[in-house]
């Protein structure tokens, strides 16, 4: 499954580790999250990257005592009509001002990654080739936007405004 992370197509440096499969000794790891609430402490033990894949109907509080060891959160679209992890996503980064990879996986349609960027994913686990290049274009596609959400880019209005107090301080 191709991996999207700033327009570009990337080998997913993180190995998805089975609830019953022992903790390697090294490298970037990703685990349910029903094994990292279980052994969490074994988990983090080693100086390794460990990310979590965390379903949709879980709450969020379960999972920040551990955000700032996280080093990927990997939230779960079941359906494209199941829109539950936008919510979560945006509270990782809003509320819980959570700056580590924030993955959207499942059902990850073309037609919904500006939605996905703007609710505060920056990697995609997308199902086909062409999507993870559709992706790259999307991205491009789109520079200013109106609404503010958990991405951290300006609005149009803030922008504005700058461009308004620029303008007043050069005359």
């Amino acid at each position: 499954m191709p991996l999207v992370r700033g327009g570009k197509i990337i080998d997913d440096p993180f190995v998805y580790l089975a609830d019953d499969a022992p903790i390697p000794a090294d490298g970037a790891i990703l685990v349910s999250g029903a094994r990292l609430l279980q052994e969490a402490e074994n988990l983090f033990a080693a100086s390794r990257k460990v990310g979590v894949i965390w379903s949709n109907n879980r709450e969020l509080a379960e999972l920040v005592p551990y955000l700032d060891r996280l080093a990927a959160i990997a939230l779960i679209f079941p359906t494209f009509r199941d829109g539950r992890a936008y919510t979560q996503a945006r509270l990782l980064r809003e509320r819980y001002h959570y700056r580590g990879e924030l993955r959207a996986t499942g059902q990850v349609l073309r037609d919904q990654f500006v939605f996905m960027l703007r609710a505060g994913f920056d990697t995609f686990a997308v199902r086909k080739e062409s999507d993870a290049e559709a992706f790259a274009d999307t991205i491009k596609r789109y520079s200013v936007f109106y609404q503010p959400t958990g991405d951290g880019r300006i609005t149009a209005l803030h922008r504005r405004m700058q461009l308004r107090n620029f303008e007043g301080a050069r005359q």
